[in-house]
């Protein structure tokens, strides 16, 4: 009969290794939203038709400056920025937790650099749409005041609600062995 032992990851490398990843999704991020805030921004600016310089200086918002016409164009830019921004943050952050972790590494690079790998319940590879699964867990993990997080520091194999929903453990990468055990009669 053969069983598998695991070294399970610890709350605070987990937590670490995520704050890790947070710090590269943000870089990327910024990388890719600086153009579209310039756009959006420069874009905002131009609504408003001053005459002369002199206006710039001290721009008063108070309904000399700009028509009704302006405010309600320059709100829905806003709007429309922060809804483009936030899906595109989402997308990303799916991608790169999705993608790593179902790769052959299994590790997100904050995971690699800790020596952690995500695996299935019997430690194989999971696959895309598990990653998939266990990243929009997270949402649900955070919903409910961190407790789904929290949770990786009580439960017996160290899983936080995410994992449990999809099946999966945190393991440690150098330390996973697969022994074969014979039942002696």
């Amino acid at each position: 009969m053969e069983t598998q032992q695991f070294i399970y990851a610890g709350f605070w490398k987990r937590f670490l290794a995520y704050l890790i990843d947070q710090i590269i999704i943000g870089l990327i991020e910024i990388i890719l939203f600086v153009p579209i805030v310039l756009i959006f921004g420069t874009g905002l600016f131009s609504i408003f038709c001053y005459d002369n310089y002199d206006e710039y200086a001290s721009v008063i918002f108070s309904g000399q400056y700009y028509n009704d016409e302006y405010s309600v164009a320059a709100i829905a830019m806003i709007i429309f920025a922060v809804i483009i921004i936030s899906i595109l943050s989402i997308v990303i952050q799916w991608l790169y937790y999705a993608l790593q972790e179902s790769s052959t590494k299994q590790a997100t690079l904050g995971k690699s650099l800790l020596n952690l790998k995500v695996v299935d319940l019997y430690g194989n590879r999971i696959s895309f749409g598990r990653a998939t699964g266990r990243f929009f867990g997270k949402i649900l993990s955070g919903l409910i005041f961190n407790i789904g997080y929290i949770m990786a520091a009580f439960t017996e194999r160290k899983q936080a609600l995410h994992d449990i929903l999809a099946n999966c453990l945190v393991v440690e990468n150098d330390l996973f062995k697969q022994y074969q055990n014979k039942d002696i009669l």
